[in-house]
C-alpha cells in the first residue's frame, strides 16, 4: 500500500515541478520601472541599448518610444528615426531595422 501511495505524491511533485519551471514572466520589451522613470525626467537610455541596434532586428518599443522622426513615413512604409544621436531607418509598422545610418 505504500508504493501507490508513494508513486502518486512522486507523480503530484514531477507535474506540479514542471508547470513551475516552464512558467516565465511576461518580457514585453519595455523598460524596467526605476529606468523609466529616469528617462521620463530626461537621463539617458542604458548604455547597452545600442548594442541591440542591428539590421534585420526589431527596435524595441521602450527604445522607440524616445525616437524623434527625422524622416516621415515614406511610400514604402520606411521612417528614419534619430535616437540619442543615431540615424536608423525602419519597417514603420513592425519597427525592423532596415540599416543604420550613423554610429557614434
Amino acid at each position: 500500500m505504500k508504493h501507490p501511495l508513494i508513486a502518486t505524491l512522486l507523480m503530484a511533485a514531477m507535474t506540479t515541478g514542471a508547470a513551475v519551471a516552464v512558467a516565465k514572466p511576461d518580457k514585453s520589451g519595455d523598460l524596467p520601472p526605476g529606468l523609466q522613470k529616469k528617462v521620463d525626467r530626461g537621463g539617458e537610455l542604458p548604455p547597452g541599448w545600442k548594442k541591440k541596434l542591428q539590421k534585420g532586428h526589431r527596435l524595441d518599443d521602450s527604445i522607440y518610444s524616445h525616437a524623434v522622426i527625422v524622416q516621415p513615413v515614406d511610400r514604402h512604409g520606411l521612417v528614419t528615426v534619430r535616437i540619442e544621436g543615431e540615424l536608423v531607418r525602419l519597417v514603420h509598422a513592425t519597427h525592423e531595422i532596415v540599416d543604420i545610418l550613423s554610429h557614434r
